[in-house]
């Protein structure tokens, strides 16, 4: 699979790894970051749509071709209907887990067997290419930081960047709190705003639930 036909949330999963470090990306921020990206791939493509916040399939017989898209799709299909902040958290490692596999076939992360303690069985997932996880963070970073126009950018890029950067991965820390960086980001929402329906909604619930999830993670640190 060449890097440009990576979905949405293949290049999120592998942008939120640490190419230093090619650990796995894996954490609840991530997930939600991940889901969201499939999220608004969905969208992009006309097959999820708004309705008054609600996560609504546009019917229900289209596919895409691609198993973690439409393993999300028939999910949402089958449930009962619910807000775009319910999907960004709802089994969002299913979909993690989904997309990590698809890049452990497609040779972007490897899958390492071991035995904890010399007797239970587990796996590591490596990062393979570090090279692709490196352009995909600078790419996100010149779409956010750069000069170039929103209007210039692809909304495929702009959802990345703007997805990336609510997740707080690709992106410096704290970028965008500032005037200039909220304006930035606006600009960019607004780009990809066009080709998927709900995509604001789904980028507001995204910082939500990685705020809630920076919580979760902070407070036992606070407790003790």
């Amino acid at each position: 699979m060449p890097n440009g036909s990576l979905s949405l949330p293949a290049r999120l999963c592998l942008l939120a790894w640490d190419p230093a470090r090619s650990t796995a990306a894996d954490s609840g921020r991530v997930h939600h970051l991940v889901r969201a990206g499939a999220l608004t791939e969905l969208a992009r493509r006309g097959l999820l749509t708004d309705d008054e916040g609600i996560a609504t399939p546009a019917d229900l017989d289209s596919r895409t071709g691609d198993a973690v898209l439409d393993g999300l799709l028939e999910l949402v299909r089958e449930s009962m209907p619910r807000r775009w902040r319910t999907w960004v958290r709802l089994y969002a490692r299913v979909t993690y887990d989904a997309v990590r596999e698809q890049l452990v076939a497609e040779g972007y992360v490897r899958a390492e067997k071991r035995r904890v303690l010399g007797v239970f069985p587990s796996v590591d997932h490596v990062l393979a290419r570090a090279a692709v996880a490196r352009a995909l963070r600078e790419e996100a970073r010149q779409v956010v930081q750069g000069p170039r126009p929103a209007g210039e950018v692809s909304e495929r890029d702009a959802a990345m960047a703007v997805l990336a950067a609510a997740a707080g991965l690709g992106v410096p820390e704290g970028w965008g709190s500032g005037a200039r960086g909220r304006d930035r980001i606006a600009e960019l929402t607004a780009r990809c705003g066009s080709a998927a329906p709900g995509m604001r909604k789904i980028v507001g619930e995204l910082r939500g639930a990685v705020s809630d999830e920076t919580t979760r993670a902070q407070a036992p640190a606070s407790a003790g």
